[in-house]
């Protein structure tokens, strides 16, 4: 691989960091991109500067990190390229979901849109990955569902789980085992006070979540 493309990947994975980050919390603050990337804080100040500098985000002192129009670009081709490699792995090769992640961060910088146009009809043309989280356009566009979280829901609200917003594997097989996937109807039963678990029906089963964790699970509640 050449020094060029290794800067390219290096380009790509920030920018999507920066992405993720945005989508989660609205903002990429510094310390979040260090712990997300693996990397030591000079590592990341020297890079966000680098980036800056090519207009692909803006960074304001204790304000965080966020994407330019022209950022934004090439972090939903990244996007776009992972979350169609995590449905070929999941839906051709039948990994479990909670691997894909993982091997589709290394897939994602080596496909060309000359791979992706085809593999997108070839699966048919989905609009989430496994997790539920939208698979951008070609164009860039983005379509959205309106979500909340399921940490949000009230006692006795019942929703359709929509997308897990962590991707971590160990979370995801810990969801999986619970059928806490896209999909599966869930109802809140209750919720301790001071933040304490909030328990869910799901099926003919019940388990108590921790607020982090049920903070992930966004859900539509059917009007």
């Amino acid at each position: 691989m050449s020094c060029d493309e290794e800067i390219s990947a290096v380009v790509e994975e920030y920018l999507e960091c920066v992405y993720r980050l945005e989508e989660k919390i609205g903002v990429a603050k510094t310390s979040d991109i260090v712990k997300s990337m693996g990397v030591v804080p000079g590592t990341v100040t020297n890079t966000v500067e680098w980036l800056e500098r090519k207009d692909l985000v803006t960074h304001k002192p204790y304000k965080g990190v966020k994407l330019t129009e022209k950022g934004r670009k090439i972090a939903l081709q990244v996007v776009r390229r992972h979350r169609l490699s995590e449905r070929l792995l999941t839906d051709i090769l039948h990994m479990e979901w909670e691997k894909v992640h993982d091997e589709a961060c290394r897939l994602e910088h080596s496909m060309t849109e000359e791979v992706m146009t085809p593999l997108e009809k070839a699966l048919n043309h989905p609009k989430t990955c496994p997790h539920g989280n939208p698979i951008p356009t070609k164009s860039g566009g983005l379509n959205e569902e309106e979500t909340r979280p399921l940490s949000e829901l009230k006692v006795g609200e019942e929703s359709i789980i929509v997308k897990i917003t962590e991707e971590r594997s160990d979370l995801l097989q810990y969801l999986g085992e619970l059928e806490l996937m896209p999909g599966v109807s869930v109802r809140v039963l209750k919720k301790a006070p001071l933040d304490g678990p909030i328990t869910v029906g799901v099926g003919s089963g019940s388990h108590a979540l921790s607020p982090a964790i049920a903070s992930i699970i966004r859900v539509r509640v059917p009007k």
